[in-house]
Parts: structure tokens; C-alpha cells; sequence
């Protein structure tokens, strides 16, 4: 059998001691690049993996961080779940997934409860709990580390990772508007998401830009549920006349409209085109495949993993890009 390889191994073929290996794979300061660069050889060279109850039996940390998310989308939540998991793997840290009520009377206490039962080290927040002034308020007070993907609340206010969903929502509405769209409906997520009422304003603000009135019996409430794109879209089909375009805040209500409008056989996009927002997996598997903006998920909750646990952030808050992906939803508006 097999001997695991040890850390007395790693610190004699390293040169270093023990108690610098430690801090190299705790990801602690005080460590020259050059001594974390030939430890991190060495223990890549030996395929060595510390042991986590020693590592826990050797400091105060737990080296268990809980991701907390309370949405409807399962493409979203997967893709949330995996870039965290990816950064926390790679940094030596166990990932727990808690998908929570938000709504729940107790929540706040709830969540403290967990950091206590669990020992852990920090949380990773995803929308819409990084909307909760009350939530933020309990970590600060604990000084608990804690990340927020896309805050819509304090925005400036710790650690966090997030998108322009404003600036997102605008391209994807001049898309449509390029095309020759005059009437285009708008589905909004819940209004507990600050991001619903991102991709509203840019919406909105986009129309005006092109001097396209803004026609309020155009927005219908979704809840970023399929079925509620299906619904929003049902209800726009009884309109006289019917939008040409209908622009969904994310995904699964624009695959629910689309879905709606294939049981009205309705035309897509010869007389309808539909757009959603994410670019989820679900995106790529309806037909036809969506026109959407590509929102980095995974890339957002990676790097947020990376911010409060790698020791190695420049920067407390980290914007990346959107992506208008066109696809085959989106086409001409159609001739009266």
C-alpha cells in the first residue's frame, strides 16, 4: 500500500519549516512568493493533501464555508453552486450548500445559528440575501467574513462580485430596438431582487434613449419561475395589438414564453422575438435557442470564493463583463 506523503516530506524537500508549509497551505501572510511558489511545487510534485482535521486540531478555522441562496432558477443555483465549489476546492476549504427562505420570519437567527452549528469560517451570499440590510448588519456585528454576488444594496459596502445588470439589460433592449422593435414587453423578475429592478431601469432607460415611450401595460411581474413566463406571456398574447418583442429578466421565463407562444403557434421570431437574460444552460437547449446576455455565474461566484478566502484580493469589489449572446429568438420586427 501506498504511504500518503506527509508534511514533514513537503517542509525537508522544500527547505522550509514546518510551520511555513502551514502557512503556505492556509493561505496565510508573511510568505515571500518565492518560498509559497517552491512549496506549492512541492506539494503539487507529491500530490499531497493535508489532512482537514489536522489542519482544523492546528488553528482556530474550521476550513467550511456555507454558500447561502434562495432562488427559483436551478441553472443559476448550479452554476453558483460550481464556481464556488471549484475556488473553495482549490484553496483547501469544504463547501456547504444552504438554500434558505428569505421570506422565513427567522432568518437572520437562522443563518447565525448555522455559523455557530458548523464552525464556519466565512459565507458566500448570492441574491437575494446580499439584499438584506438586516442579514449584513448580524455578519458585521459578528465580524464574520462573508462575500455578496451581485449586491443590489450597499454596493460599495465589503467584499463582493457583480455585473452591470443595468448596462446589460440596455444592450440587449437596443438589440431589439436595431431590429426595428417598437413594442417590446418587459417580464420582471421579483421585486425582492435589486436585479429586477436593474434590468427595469435599463429597459426603460434604453427606450427613452430611442424616444420609444414607455407603456407600463407592457411589464408584466414574473418571479424568475418558467411558469411565470409562460403566464406573463399569455397575458401580453391577448393584447390588441400584440407586442412584437418580449424581453424576459432571465432565462427561465423567456424559455416560459417561449413555450406559451409555441402552444399559441406563434411564430418565432417571424412574429415574435423573445430575449432572456443569463445565458443559462436552459438557453441552449429550447428551440430555438435564446437570444440572451451572457451573465458570468460561475465566474462571479468563483472569484467571490477566491476575494474572502485566497488572501490575495486587490480589490474589495470585483465587476466582470456581460456578453450579448444572439441567437435564433431575435429577428426583424414584422411589417403591419
Amino acid at each position: 500500500m501506498t504511504t500518503r506523503p506527509t508534511i514533514k516530506e513537503v517542509s525537508k524537500i522544500a527547505g522550509v519549516s514546518f510551520k511555513t508549509v502551514s502557512r503556505v497551505l492556509n493561505n496565510e501572510k508573511h510568505v515571500s512568493e518565492e518560498t509559497r511558489r517552491r512549496v506549492e511545487e512541492v506539494v503539487a510534485q507529491l500530490n499531497f493533501r493535508p489532512s482537514h482535521a489536522a489542519r482544523i486540531l492546528a488553528g482556530r478555522r474550521s476550513f467550511q464555508v456555507a454558500l447561502l441562496y434562495d432562488n427559483p432558477s436551478p441553472y443559476y443555483v448550479f452554476h453558483i453552486q460550481a464556481g464556488a465549489m471549484e475556488r473553495c476546492g482549490e484553496l483547501g476549504y469544504r463547501l456547504l450548500m444552504q438554500p434558505v427562505d428569505t421570506t422565513a420570519r427567522h432568518l437572520v437567527q437562522d443563518v447565525l445559528a448555522l455559523v455557530d452549528e458548523a464552525h464556519l469560517d466565512g459565507l458566500i451570499l448570492s441574491p437575494p440575501l446580499t439584499e438584506m440590510p438586516e442579514l449584513i448588519d448580524a455578519l458585521d456585528k459578528r465580524k464574520l467574513p462573508y462575500v455578496r454576488i451581485a449586491p443590489g444594496l450597499r454596493k460599495n459596502h465589503g467584499l463582493a462580485t457583480a455585473m452591470d445588470d443595468v448596462a446589460a439589460a440596455r444592450e440587449i433592449t437596443r438589440h431589439l430596438i436595431d431590429l426595428g422593435h417598437r413594442a417590446i414587453a418587459f417580464v420582471s423578475g421579483p421585486e425582492s431582487h435589486v436585479s429586477s429592478k436593474d434590468r427595469m431601469a435599463g429597459y426603460r432607460q434604453e427606450l427613452e434613449a430611442h424616444g420609444i415611450a414607455f407603456d407600463p401595460s407592457l411589464v408584466i411581474a414574473g418571479d424568475y419561475s418558467f411558469a411565470s413566463g409562460g403566464a406573463a406571456a399569455k397575458a401580453l398574447f391577448v393584447r390588441t395589438p400584440r407586442p412584437t418583442a418580449i424581453f424576459a429578466g432571465n432565462d427561465d421565463m423567456a424559455a416560459g414564453a417561449l413555450a406559451a407562444a409555441h402552444e399559441a403557434d406563434i411564430a418565432v421570431p417571424e412574429a415574435l422575438s423573445i430575449a432572456g437574460f443569463d445565458d443559462s444552460d436552459l438557453a441552449r437547449a429550447v428551440w430555438p435557442p435564446l437570444t440572451t446576455i451572457r451573465q458570468p455565474v460561475r465566474q462571479l461566484a468563483y472569484a467571490a470564493a477566491d476575494l474572502m478566502l485566497s488572501g490575495k484580493a486587490v480589490v474589495q469589489q470585483l465587476t466582470l463583463e456581460h456578453e450579448l449572446k444572439v441567437r435564433a429568438t431575435t429577428g426583424p420586427a414584422p411589417t403591419p
